[in-house]
């Protein structure tokens, strides 16, 4: 029955003017990461379009529950189309930083199997040029995830010092050219307003002396003013302190990234968590009494090349799993 209703919501329903395109990623190895079980609790941290929300469904029995998160309104809308006539599924417009008050709210703190995130912007954000992420179409120059609250990355741009860009730039997208390109936003930006996503890539390709191959000159600069406005980074970082207290005993947690950033902090904080409290050296501490919270079940797992070559956006792709201990 679900499966034909997604089926009729599929064909009639458009979301911010497009089709539903989106394909989720490592979607068969991230759910099958968090080793669901029927009457359990499950947190999709990122429900996008649902692609892994109705995977973790259909693997669960009549007791279970699976509650979503989402900073963006048409996802909730999205989810309300979808689920919202399954007693299985809740869904909470806010950000999985804060994941603890959530699962609080819902009395189930340790109580939690299994949590998944799917980081970083969905296909239908890109799709749509009114929400600003995509340098490939002209909108509104504002890439915030919750369009409710904060400021876009025009709002920011029209008065940030041009420290404070090239900073941003080169920290979250990792920009050869950043004082460069930070420069050139300054000195147009005196003469005209920019509030176009066109307006910006313009900028920023008269600003790089030279162009990389097979990468649009804006990709770096759209990606890390993403980031700066979303808060990304400090949402993850804040996710990983907590997470782990909210998980039951064996509960996992899946996480999927897209570029070295976000992995990084994954891998890091999740090594930190399965290595144990650090102790002074030379200290006669047996291994059964390091105390430990996580155990690493998949380092590192990448989309196999049918997929890739199926759905571009898992080229970058990396999924790692942890259980706790205890």
């Amino acid at each position: 029955m679900l499966t034909a209703k997604l089926a009729v919501i599929k064909k009639e329903i458009q979301i911010m003017g497009t089709e539903f395109e989106h394909q989720a990623v490592l979607l068969e190895e991230a759910v099958a990461g968090l080793n669901i079980v029927p009457d359990g609790i499950y947190i999709d941290g990122t429900f996008g379009r649902g692609g892994h929300s109705q995977k973790i469904l259909s693997l669960l029995g009549s007791q279970g529950h699976l509650l979503a998160i989402d900073k963006d309104v048409e996802a909730i809308k999205w989810a309300d189309q979808m689920f919202g006539h399954d007693p299985r599924f809740s869904i909470v417009h806010g950000s999985f930083s804060d994941i603890a008050e959530i699962v609080a709210q819902q009395g189930w703190s340790g109580k939690v199997n299994g949590i998944l995130l799917d980081l970083g912007v969905s296909s239908p954000q890109l799709d749509n040029a009114d929400r600003g992420f995509s340098f490939m179409k002209d909108g509104p120059l504002d890439m915030r995830m919750n369009s409710t609250e904060g400021e876009s990355v025009a709002d920011w741009l029209a008065y940030a010092k041009i420290e404070d860009i090239a900073l941003v730039l080169k920290k979250y997208g990792e920009e050869r050219f950043s004082k460069r390109i930070a420069g050139a936003v300054a000195e147009y930006r005196v003469k005209t307003p920019i509030l176009r996503t066109q307006q910006l890539v313009e900028i920023i390709t008269a600003a790089q002396p030279f162009k990389e191959k097979h990468k649009h000159p804006a990709t770096r600069s759209f990606q890390a003013l993403r980031i700066y406005i979303n808060h990304e980074l400090d949402d993850l970082e804040k996710f990983m302190t907590m997470s782990v207290d909210q998980l039951a005993s064996h509960g996992r947690i899946s996480i999927i990234s897209f570029h070295s950033l976000e992995d990084r902090i994954v891998k890091q904080m999740m090594n930190v968590l399965a290595q144990g409290e650090p102790l002074p050296p030379g200290l006669p501490v047996r291994e059964v009494d390091i105390k430990r919270s996580i155990k690493i079940i998949s380092k590192k797992v990448r989309g196999s090349d049918e997929e890739i070559k199926s759905n571009p956006r898992a080229r970058s792709a990396i999924l790692r799993v942890a259980e706790k201990l205890g």
